[in-house]
């Protein structure tokens, strides 16, 4: 069985893959922290952020917010074009929500970064209740001479299990600002977590399904980890609740991408946390253990993405 959207041993629809077709060249993301903070932590939506974010607000690989954007991006760039010499370059606002600013500071730091040699486009990650009318008109602009995505977090339909998380934000604003982005042309990758506390597979399953009737470029599927001083962790403390097992995890994440469009481009298929700072699961450590055995499961199952969708 051969997939479709693959050139290699993958089911399922790869950025990789992505890239390579739509801009013939070897292309990297470049995670920035351009210094933004979030309305789940400034005291608009509430304070400490969503329980499991640590404080680099989900940049933990991010650049350093005490360098330049230049800098941070420059740094990347002369590691990765020693091995790939004519790389091309997305720069990815990945720390914080990077469009919780005045339009005239979000201006200045995207502006800078695409002026920068083969820099073809901007990932910006965000929330869906971060993006106002003005911040769309600048993004409407961007999307004409850019590549543009913009990532929004969602982590679960289910809006118990998002109080729960302290998202500070419920599903219809989710999908009002997908399908508000849809309408002006704009790319969107959204965020899912497995394994967040006391979601069934059932619960994951249906994310997936909904997600995929929507009009959606991409996905990033994560699984939830446990850093040191979360909130997260001290619920974990108190109260320990199932963690999935790097089995469970790969039968739910091969049960999703047989739910998702075979249309939809797979950003990340698994955690990749800080080893320093995590508690849990340990199994995350191994990614490309965990990536491997994601293919294998497939085959054994003659299964690929979207298989569940026709």
């Amino acid at each position: 069985m051969k997939f479709i959207y693959s050139d290699s041993n993958k089911r399922y629809y790869t950025l990789d893959y992505f890239f390579k077709h739509k801009f013939n060249s070897k292309v990297f993301k470049v995670s920035l922290n351009a210094g933004f903070t979030c309305p789940n932590k400034d005291g608009t939506k509430g304070y400490g952020g969503c329980i499991y974010c640590s404080k680099l607000g989900s940049g933990d690989y991010a650049g350093n917010v005490n360098k330049s954007l230049i800098e941070q991006f420059n740094e990347v760039k002369d590691i990765m074009s020693k091995k790939w010499k004519n790389s091309k370059y997305i720069a990815y606002f990945q720390a914080n929500s990077n469009t919780y600013a005045e339009v005239e500071d979000l201006k200045e730091k995207y502006e800078s970064v695409l002026k920068l040699d083969n820099v073809i486009g901007l990932s910006i990650a965000t929330r869906p209740d971060c993006i106002s009318n003005e911040c769309l008109e600048y993004l409407k602009e961007l999307n004409k001479r850019t590549y543009l995505t913009v990532e929004l977090g969602l982590q679960t339909i289910h809006d118990k299990t998002s109080k729960l998380i302290n998202r500070g934000h419920d599903l219809k604003c989710f999908t009002d600002m997908v399908n508000l982005l849809r309408k002006n042309n704009i790319n969107v990758v959204v965020h899912i977590i497995n394994g967040l506390p006391y979601e069934t597979k059932e619960m994951m399953l249906e994310t997936a399904k909904y997600l995929s009737k929507l009009d959606i470029q991409g996905i990033k599927i994560h699984m939830l980890h446990i850093l040191k001083d979360t909130a997260l962790a001290k619920m974990y403390e108190n109260k320990p609740f199932h963690i999935l097992s790097r089995e469970e995890y790969v039968d739910i994440v091969i049960s999703q991408l047989e739910l998702l469009r075979e249309d939809i481009v797979i950003h990340r298929i698994t955690g990749d946390p800080n080893p320093l700072d995590l508690i849990e699961p340990t199994w995350l450590i191994k990614k490309f253990g965990v990536l491997n055995e994601i293919d294998k499961e497939m085959v054994k199952r003659n299964t690929y993405q979207g298989i569940l969708c026709k």
